[in-house]
């Protein structure tokens, strides 16, 4: 069996597969940011992903991808309903989230959540080597730290959570919460998205598991387990380089004239999940067309919703709710030729995104509550000529360091709508400074540097950075 010095633990495999013109099965390497993040470091080193192939059954057969070796996990349809679309999305997701939507419980679901992580850690304890690096991600598997180090106390483990963590009024209503945070606590550092994610995650050891605690140490027996603050990004050279290539330059030249040639285009783009607040962007901008301050024939909004996590049903009901109002908004406002909304929903690939944000005059970023966002960090980088208005919602965790985009609380509709309308009224030095001002901030905080500072910051004794070729 092949071990590895770095191991990274998540729910999914970095891979998609496609079919070949010859019929084959064909893997690539999928876009999302993680792997942009470690993709660097881990095809330096002597790696290992461990995670799911996407497919319910028996554990897919999956190639090394640019040298990093990939090991594929079975679940099964009970696997995926009680572990993945139950407690993971129906349980925590809810929580973590401000419980938006109210969280279900079921005890079946925890004995679900128990068993996967247990999968999960045994994997990557039997392809760890001695002293090796294990990096678990997300709150799909809160438990596999602690049992690694019950497995494996030679181990070097990381924990980071891209979702919020939520604040103990909320945390305290999960009937499981001393196990999550004993899991958790397995970690040798655990990193979160804010610095109120930490500080929350430390008084929750205080409170819940009576340990000594601040927002950057938390006494574990005779461990010390640090906690901090690491903001995720994106490739912002690489995003730079689609949004100005040639292809997608003529992309987002036609796209502009197919909508019409407008004054204003409002873009969004959204997983379906009722955390991303599209029902109350839409009602705010539906309220805009009524008042007559956004007009038809000079504005228009794209609403690009991506499929996922359908088959939940909270968020089956939310695709019908939306479907309804953009067919209500553009029933009442719309023209023959000229919709109010151009809706779509459907996946996209990188660089028809890439176009899309080259025409988007005023990017709508509005969640209910986030972790981070990274489509307003892909929307800042596409802006190359530091055009571009971004609308984002203070409750993403890219607020935090996006301190000059035109913030709003989504949930004030009249303030969604005042910010909407001082985006598109801006005038063009104070659009350009509020870009440049958020361009360069991202320059310097790209995947890499996040991928980077954690890993740093784990390297205690300073062998690392050589083991896994971190600069």
């Amino acid at each position: 069996m092949r071990r590895s010095a770095l191991v990274v633990v998540a729910h999914r495999l970095p891979v998609d597969d496609s079919v070949a013109p010859d019929g084959a099965c064909e893997w690539r390497r999928s876009p999302g940011g993680l792997v942009s993040a470690l993709h660097p470091i881990l095809r330096k080193s002597p790696a290992t992903w461990v995670g799911w192939a996407g497919q319910a059954g028996a554990a897919r057969q999956v190639p090394d991808l640019d040298g990093v070796h990939m090991h594929s996990l079975p679940l099964d349809a009970d696997d995926i309903a009680e572990h993945y679309e139950g407690f993971a999305n129906s349980t925590l997701w809810p929580l973590y989230h401000d419980a938006v939507e109210q969280p279900v419980y079921h005890r079946r679901w925890w004995e679900a959540y128990q068993r996967i992580n247990q999968r999960y850690a045994e994997a990557a304890a039997a392809m760890a080597e001695p002293g090796a690096v294990v990096w678990v991600q997300d709150y799909h598997l809160q438990l596999v730290p602690g049992i690694l180090r019950a497995l494996r106390p030679d181990l070097t483990i990381g924990f980071f959570m891209h979702v919020p963590f939520p604040p103990p009024e909320l945390f305290m209503q999960l009937p499981r919460r001393a196990e999550l945070l004993r899991g958790i606590l397995g970690a040798d550092l655990v990193g979160f998205q804010r610095a109120q994610a930490a500080h929350n995650f430390a008084q929750l050891a205080v409170k819940v598991l009576g340990l000594q605690a601040s927002d950057r140490r938390i006494a574990v027996g005779d461990r010390i387990v640090r906690v901090g603050a690491f903001p995720v990004s994106i490739d912002t050279a690489d995003m730079c380089s689609l949004a100005t290539s040639g292809p997608v330059v003529a992309r987002a030249r036609q796209l502009r004239s197919d909508l019409g040639d407008p004054r204003h285009v409002i873009l969004s783009v959204d997983r379906m999940d009722y955390t991303k607040g599209i029902e109350q962007r839409l009602k705010a901008y539906s309220e805009l067309l009524d008042s007559g301050q956004v007009k038809v024939r000079d504005t228009v909004m794209v609403q690009v919703v991506v499929p996922n996590r359908e088959r939940v049903e909270h968020n089956r009901a939310l695709r019908e709710r939306v479907e309804r109002e953009v067919g209500r908004i553009n029933g009442e406002y719309g023209r023959v030729g000229e919709p109010a909304i151009h809706y779509l929903n459907q996946p996209f690939d990188r660089a028809e995104l890439a176009a899309l944000y080259r025409v988007a005059d005023i990017m709508a970023v509005t969640p209910l509550r986030d972790g981070m966002n990274l489509v307003a960090k892909e929307y800042v980088a596409s802006r190359v000529d530091d055009s571009g208005a971004l609308v984002l919602s203070e409750f993403a965790g890219a607020a935090a360091e996006f301190t000059q985009a035109y913030l709003c609380n989504p949930h004030d509709l009249d303030g969604l709508k005042a910010v909407l309308m001082h985006a598109m009224r801006a005038g063009p030095d104070d659009v350009e400074d509020r870009m440049r001002a958020m361009r360069g901030h991202l320059r310097v905080h790209d995947i890499r540097a996040w991928a980077r500072a954690y890993l740093l910051a784990l390297d205690r004794t300073g062998s690392l950075a050589a083991r896994l070729t971190i600069d």
